[in-house]
């Protein structure tokens, strides 16, 4: 409150707002203040009580299981389950905070349940089942309590089940991680087109981090390209490659339509980016004696043009932030082109250069490379300085 009193005493002497006007978003925020539940010492303690917790479980699971029967086993993850959901059940009315962390942890719980039957009975010839079920449970969670924690979950273990079932039909096959990094590429991108500007800032910053960390993993997987070992000699079934594309190109596309052409202009950029950066390979065969038996393998390695390709897609992400006003975006667009140029020199020069001169150079890229992006990134977030002032402009023109 003490910020907001220095930008409102701002505002009036330069005649943004008139006192009434300042008087309603005192009255505003306040109002807010005290409608707000916990503040971010209790989140972080709720957090990480339901963490521990959670562990706590585990390890005490896991400590006794050999000690118990089948049907003991069974009835202890079904208990384990269903107290979580009980508590918070209980406590829903008084502390809707806990209420929620406790469906959480239950919510977690279901998966770890589902795992534990399924090996009681021997259930795992299709090990994806048991995540479709588990985001079966994420989804009923959110429908049934319409908060963020289920929500997230839900959004998290749909693709996860989908991940699962491209990973189990292209096991042992050629493409089997080009396709694997695609996938999380473009849901990756998709997540941040969805969820960008929610107003769920709890929602917004988990799928962001889980939509950053996925799209640095995509864009690693697929540059191993069509690598081919012993063990998987050829590749992909063609029908397993046509689900593969409706479910990680036509669907995002699809989804992303909904925002217009602020969904489907990035989707597509990361479309093109995900078919063409697994093709950016230098390929050669090894040959070598296995006994009396001469076999040969596929080995492969990114080129420049693979190098460019992502040190663009960066960049491109950058203009997107610039686009939408979110210094998210534009953040991640430079740390993904530091990544892509520390890359290029320990693959293409370190080598040539010799260790005392690569140290040096790699010093001097550190130097240098980071000053002149921190400078950059401060110029490109500058420029989405007046974005973020019209919309605190509209803001107070909408409460006047």
């Amino acid at each position: 409150m003490a910020d907001l009193e220095s930008l409102l005493n701002r505002w009036l002497a330069a005649g943004v707002v008139d006192a009434t006007t300042a008087n309603r978003i005192r009255a505003h925020e306040h109002g807010n203040q005290r409608r707000s539940g916990l503040r971010w010492q209790g989140l972080v303690a709720l957090i990480l009580g339901g963490l521990l917790l959670a562990c706590g479980v585990v390890l005490f699971v896991s400590a006794h299981w050999d000690q118990l029967g089948p049907l003991e086993r069974l009835l202890l993850v079904m208990t384990m389950v269903a107290v979580f959901h009980l508590g918070a059940a209980w406590t829903r009315a008084g502390n809707h905070a806990l209420s929620t962390t406790l469906h959480a942890v239950g919510t977690v719980s279901a998966g770890a349940a589902i795992a534990l039957v399924g090996q009681i009975f021997n259930l795992q010839q299709h090990w994806p089942a048991a995540v479709l079920l588990w985001a079966l449970c994420a989804i009923a969670g959110w429908v049934l309590l319409r908060d963020q924690a289920q929500q997230i979950l839900a959004l998290l273990l749909v693709p996860a089940w989908i991940f699962c079932e491209l990973d189990y039909a292209a096991e042992q096959h050629i493409g089997h991680d080009a396709y694997l990094g695609r996938f999380l590429l473009l849901w990756a991108v998709l997540y941040l087109v969805l969820f960008l500007h929610s107003r769920k800032k709890g929602l917004q910053g988990v799928l962001f981090a889980a939509a950053a960390i996925a799209a640095v993993i995509g864009s690693a997987m697929m540059l191993t390209g069509w690598r081919a070992w012993p063990t998987n000699g050829c590749f992909i079934p063609y029908a397993v490659c046509v689900w593969a594309w409706l479910a990680m190109g036509a669907f995002p596309l699809c989804a992303a339509a909904f925002k217009g052409h602020k969904g489907l202009l990035p989707m597509s950029v990361a479309l093109v980016y995900a078919i063409a950066l697994p093709w950016c390979q230098r390929l050669w065969t090894v040959t070598y004696n296995y006994g009396p038996y001469p076999s040969s393998y596929t080995m492969n390695a990114p080129n420049l043009a693979a190098h460019l390709l992502t040190a663009a897609f960066a960049v491109y992400l950058c203009w997107w932030g610039v686009r939408q006003a979110s210094r998210w975006l534009v953040n991640f667009g430079m740390v993904g082109f530091a990544i892509t140029v520390a890359w290029f020199y320990f693959s293409s020069l370190f080598d040539a250069l010799g260790r005392s001169l690569g140290l040096i150079g790699l010093g001097v890229l550190f130097l240098a490379g980071g000053w002149a992006l921190e400078k950059l990134r401060r110029r490109i977030l500058a420029r989405i300085g007046p974005a973020d002032a019209a919309t605190t402009t509209t803001a107070i023109v909408e409460a006047q």
